[in-house]
């Protein structure tokens, strides 16, 4: 059998809307992009949504919004897929790392306000694989040191912390969705930067259409900008899966729910766990953990790598969720990060392992996965 690790949701309402758009003469800066923010911004609950073409680049917006550049430093996780970080790079600021909790493998909040120095100027939390991370608490601290919030919600869309969605003004300054195709909903590529801040919605949207102002034209450029647009086709696409988010983001949850009830009485198999603050999960991506029992961090990895090579012989879709940020060789050669930096970052980095996780993953795919999950815990 052959088990995907991911696969976009797509019904006759997408592609319908995707036809439409190529059938007009309106392939960009159209009526689908205007109607896709407001879907967005609609849902999550903000006054502004800035729609752009990948999650990278809203983040690199928001830094630039907010006015974050040489010298300056912004908290952060090394537990994140690499953009969290490298949009900081992007304007010569600095990501300052702090470790992760053990059980959500979100940034850890207790931790954030012994990084913060007088250069910091931000704290960009990412709520990882969907789960929010400890956003009060982190909005607590910004507001005392008069940092900006910047939350990288690329993985949450639909998440609820205490009742709030992730994104939502209550908690961040500017937050940003993605719509990778693994995402909950796609555009193929794209991202939706997102503030109640009317003036840092402008600066993002006037930055991401090459620097244009608001006088209407074409060639008049008022600042630095980029080719950061999305276009027709993708947002058309994307509005025709926020018809959909509900039933998507519950599709989601009966799969996380499947893999729960079959794999809770494997040995050997860490669960994902949600924090009791996280009113609704909206899943990214389902991450087990193996090997968590064995003390050697050799040992953890050759378990883990062991686990992955039996999934991947066998057909079933995996890779190792994530590999930590300060590990990596750019990093690691322009900070002189070293392992044993972020112990808990790199223990998950050790013993993380993304299982096939869709929409429509069946019974009998997830007991396929469970039963070569099995076979190569034994063999390990």
């Amino acid at each position: 059998m052959k088990v995907h690790l991911s696969r976009p949701d797509l019904t006759d309402r997408e592609i319908t809307a995707v036809i439409e758009v190529v059938q007009s003469p309106v392939l960009a800066l159209g009526p689908n992009l205007t109607r896709f923010e407001s879907a967005v911004a609609s849902y999550v609950g903000v006054r502004h949504a800035v729609a752009v073409n990948s999650g990278t680049s809203g983040l690199h917006l928001l830094i630039r919004a907010f006015g974050i550049g040489d010298g300056d430093e912004v908290i952060t996780t090394p537990f994140s897929f690499i953009a969290s970080s490298n949009c900081i790079l992007y304007e010569r600021a600095k990501p300052v790392c702090v470790d992760i909790e053990l059980d959500t493998a979100n940034i850890n909040a207790d931790l954030i306000e012994d990084a913060i120095t007088p250069r910091t100027k931000a704290i960009l939390p990412v709520d990882a694989f969907g789960q929010p991370a400890k956003l009060d608490i982190i909005k607590e601290i910004a507001e005392r040191h008069g940092l900006k919030v910047i939350e990288d919600s690329c993985e949450s869309l639909g998440s609820e912390y205490k009742g709030v969605k992730c994104g939502n003004g209550a908690y961040a300054d500017g937050a940003v969705f993605a719509f990778y195709p693994n995402k909950q909903i796609t555009t193929g590529e794209g991202g939706m930067v997102v503030t109640d801040d009317p003036e840092i919605a402008r600066l993002c949207r006037s930055m991401a259409n090459q620097g244009r102002g608001e006088s209407g034209l074409w060639l008049s450029h008022e600042r630095l900008g980029f080719n950061y647009r999305m276009d027709e086709m993708s947002a058309a696409l994307g509005w025709a899966q926020m018809q959909r988010i509900e039933e998507i983001i519950e599709k989601r949850q009966r799969v996380a729910d499947m893999y729960y009830k079959r794999l809770s009485s494997i040995s050997g198999v860490w669960l994902p766990k949600v924090a009791p603050e996280v009113t609704k999960m909206s899943w990214f991506v389902y991450v087990i953990r193996v090997g968590v029992d064995e003390p050697n961090h050799k040992r953890q990895m050759e378990i883990r790598n062991h686990v992955m090579k039996v999934l991947t012989e066998n057909g079933v879709g995996c890779r190792p969720y994530f590999t930590p940020i300060h590990l990596q060789p750019f990093y690691r050669q322009m900070f002189g990060f070293k392992e044993g930096d972020f112990p808990v970052t790199e223990f998950a980095g050790r013993t993380s392992i993304a299982i096939p996780f869709h929409n429509n993953l069946t019974c009998e795919e997830v007991e396929y996965v469970a039963q070569v999950l099995e076979e190569g815990l034994r063999t390990a």
